[in-house]
């Protein structure tokens, strides 16, 4: 059973950063495909970044470009979300989300076979 664990979210003033981790178990796929996304109360799930384990492509949404930075960590069962310059927009519960393949709408579309439980990023200005 694939399970995914977030942690690292919490309060920051604007202009601060976070790094959230996110560590996946019971996986057995030789490569596989890892987001972040956020979601506010009434808004949709979003995607904020994505990255391909086998070339290491990576994807990020327009919203968090420059600012935000996805990575793996040694381990390789390791997912982070280095963010920086964190603005009040940025609040949300943040989600890992992982899968074999990404999504074939792409791969910031919240179509990711597995989850986290969600990690809560509070910005205040």
């Amino acid at each position: 059973q694939v399970q995914l664990m977030e942690s690292g979210g919490g309060s920051v003033q604007a202009g601060g950063s976070l790094t959230l981790s996110c560590t996946i178990s019971g996986y057995n796929f030789a490569q596989f495909c890892m987001g972040w996304f956020r979601q506010t109360p009434g808004k949709e799930r979003e995607g904020v970044a994505s990255i391909y384990t086998t070339n290491s492509d990576t994807t990020y949404a327009s919203s968090v470009s420059g600012r935000f930075t996805i990575a793996r960590g040694n381990e390789k069962n390791t997912l982070y979300l280095r963010m920086n310059d964190l603005k009040p927009e940025d609040t949300a519960t943040y989600y890992c989300a992982a899968d074999k393949w990404c999504p074939m709408a792409g791969p910031l579309s919240p179509s990711f076979a597995y989850w986290g439980q969600g990690s809560q990023v509070t910005v205040s200005s």
